[in-house]
């Protein structure tokens, strides 16, 4: 527990900055575990922090060891989760040449970049243990090892092949233009994790850099890069000493530890947060009951401190809306729309009456992509590149590289056109010239004449049909094909020529190459709506009202609107409607709670506090549920998170 000075109110979390202070100025210096909760201040407490014990604050013990840091050319690194993070952390931070800020990913490349045949052996070794995780697994089932099972092991074999022959690894997701040694976020964390616990050299380089590293969201840092550093980081005095930042209750990625505080060692500080200066007092009582609630299939224990709202904070709105699972999309659009209109009057704020007034948070892209009518644009992306398909919380994702053709060039070109489809020819000529598609422009007179006559007819047409309605983008990609305006991709334009009716997804059971998913993406893309690819664009650079669970971590919004629907969600780990009661635990769920093994319950109890945690001011959780007046008497009857009045039914 937290030993800071006992202040109440708004100032109860005033000697929070000092302990730690404290901790990193001891000799030796002492690792500690920051509980931080929703809104409770932790980017102010880590900065003030920063600022006094590398001097910029006057502090004695701070002073010291900024002027040791100095003498050895030596920094703090603090390791965050995303860019963004990373630019908020620097800019209250400024500039401080004693303190490195980066993602974990940054990090990690930063350590191992340039040792190519370090990565290459631990890259190996961790794809030839996917291998015989997966071979043990498929002899595991009933009925052995099928032909499906063989074409993943034959799949993990070739990559191990590729690893074999890539001289040189560059940290880029785009295999399409850099080759085999293109590695992915996850490889580094992987290859780093790897390396750290076999390579001693790597161990001194790191402690020599960075003796103090502080990893700000660690319950959701890959479990084996904090396994190493943990382990570095013991007995104290070794070298290296580690500040986690972070709350279990708002891990969202299965890659971070289920339970982070129950891994401090007993010989860490433990110090707490334990404000919220976010949101409202109704806001605040909310999270803190879902929190603590015993539920039916909850394995993880509801340990975490007790959230205190700020004085002033005395009101917020919350509302919980049940409607029935089996409506349409666009009757749940409509309903959605009518929960709108009740929270403009609940909460007496017409930003619920507009479009983009508020956030809508939902529990997976599938279920984004349905809600904002783009859902055939980021199917087609998800079989094109399922990595690069959605927006990810570390903001690195900007969509399948193969599709950039319709993702920035045509999008760059359709921003030229007016909404009557008449195109801006001094704009749409800068962008043309920016993409290289004037450079091969003929010398001769003429035949420039006739090239570029050929190009505005061309751009002509394409203007015209980005604004009809009924467009499909194979419609719109055309008008510029045939001028050779722009680079196309070989499988783009297959596509496009390919008069054959589009393949069926495979059945429940069947075989299918990564080949021909990919190509039947491509089909999928190009008999998609031209209108739903700019929607699908403004969703992947985070510009939609619309956003994931995963994608708003560590935001925060006035208005906040929670749409949980099972039935249009793709994630199957995850089920809002057992939640609240509308269905029932599956013996699946049965089986890991008497196992002790985390439920669906605990992993949406988690995104439930999560999304409630994001709202400062007014909250509207929308169920759609499978069984509405179950849900709706289990709500009533058990969970007492919600007041007389806070429960309404969709008509």
């Amino acid at each position: 527990m937290s030993s800071a000075a006992t202040a109440q109110g708004n100032d109860r979390d005033a000697g929070v900055v000092e302990q730690i202070c404290g901790y990193l100025t001891d000799q030796p210096p002492l690792s500690f575990f920051l509980f931080a909760g929703a809104g409770s201040g932790k980017t102010r407490t880590l900065v003030e922090t920063l600022r006094r014990v590398t001097g910029v604050v006057p502090h004695e013990a701070g002073g010291r060891l900024a002027h040791r840091m100095r003498l050895y050319g030596r920094s703090i690194r603090v390791v965050t989760y995303t860019k963004n993070a990373v630019s908020v952390i620097n800019s209250r931070l400024g500039s401080n040449d004693l303190v490195a800020v980066s993602t974990i990913h940054s990090f990690c490349w930063e350590l191992i970049g340039g040792f190519d045949e370090d990565i290459r052996e631990a890259l190996i070794a961790l794809k030839s243990d996917q291998l015989a995780k997966a071979i043990e697994e498929a002899k595991e089932k009933k009925k052995g090892i099928n032909d499906k099972d063989k074409q993943q092991f034959a799949e993990i074999e070739q990559e191990i092949a590729d690893l074999e022959t890539v001289p040189k690894f560059v940290y880029h997701p785009d295999k399409n233009t850099y080759g085999l040694g293109a590695i992915q976020h996850h490889h580094v964390l992987g290859a780093t994790a790897w390396l750290l616990t076999r390579r001693p050299i790597l161990r001194t380089i790191l402690q020599d850099r960075h003796p103090i590293i502080l990893i700000d969201e660690s319950q959701d840092t890959m479990k084996g890069v904090l396994d190493a550093l943990m382990k570095l980081a013991e007995p104290r005095g070794s070298g290296l000493t580690l500040g986690l930042l972070g709350d279990h209750r708002q891990r969202i990625y299965t890659d971070g530890h289920a339970n982070l505080p129950g891994l401090v060692p007993d010989g860490w500080a433990k110090p707490e947060l334990q404000m919220n200066h976010r949101s409202e007092r109704r806001v605040v009582e909310l999270i803190n009951k879902v929190w603590k609630t015993e539920l039916e299939g909850r394995v993880q224990p509801p340990t975490g401190v007790v959230q205190h709202h700020r004085t002033e904070k005395t009101g917020g709105t919350v509302r919980l809306f049940i409607g029935n699972a089996a409506h349409s999309t666009e009757d749940k659009r409509r309903g959605e729309a009518w929960c709108a209109s009740q929270m403009q009057t609940a909460a007496q704020s017409d930003t619920w009456a507009k479009r983009g007034g508020y956030k809508v948070l939902a529990l997976e892209h599938k279920l984004i992509a349905a809600r904002g009518d783009f859902l055939d644009v980021y199917t087609a992306m998800t079989l094109i590149d399922p990595d690069a398909a959605a927006p990810s919380g570390s903001g690195e994702n900007t969509g399948p590289s193969a599709a950039r053709v319709v993702l920035s060039d045509l999008a760059q070109l359709a921003a030229c056109v007016n909404t009557a489809g008449v195109i801006n020819e001094f704009a749409a000529t800068d962008v043309l010239r920016r993409a290289g598609c004037l450079d091969d422009l003929p010398m001769e007179l003429e035949n420039r004449i006739a090239r570029t006559q050929e190009m505005l007819a061309a751009i002509t047409a394409f203007g015209q049909a980005c604004v009809d309605p009924k467009s499909t983008i194979a419609d719109v990609v055309t008008t510029v094909l045939n001028a050779r305006l722009f680079e196309i991709d070989g499988r783009l334009r297959k596509a496009l020529g390919d008069e054959s009716p589009p393949a069926a997804p495979p059945a429940r059971g069947e075989d299918e190459s990564k080949d021909a998913r990919i190509y039947r993406g491509w089909r999928a893309l190009i008999g998609a709506p031209w209108a739903e690819l700019g929607r699908y664009r403004n969703y992947l650079g985070g510009n939609s009202e619309l956003a994931t669970h995963q994608v708003v971590k560590g935001s925060e919004f006035e208005h906040v609107m929670v749409v949980m629907d099972d039935s249009q969600a793709g994630n199957k780990q995850i089920s809002y409607d057992k939640l609240f009661g509308g269905k029932e635990l599956s013996d699946t769920d049965i089986k890991n709670a008497n196992e002790k093994k985390e439920t669906s319950i605990d992993r949406s109890l988690r995104l439930l506090y999560v999304t409630c945690s994001r709202a400062r001011v007014s909250l509207a959780l929308v169920l759609w549920s499978s069984k509405p007046a179950d849900a709706l008497a289990f709500i009533r009857s058990k969970s007492g998170w919600f007041e007389e009045g806070e429960v309404a039914l969709i008509p």
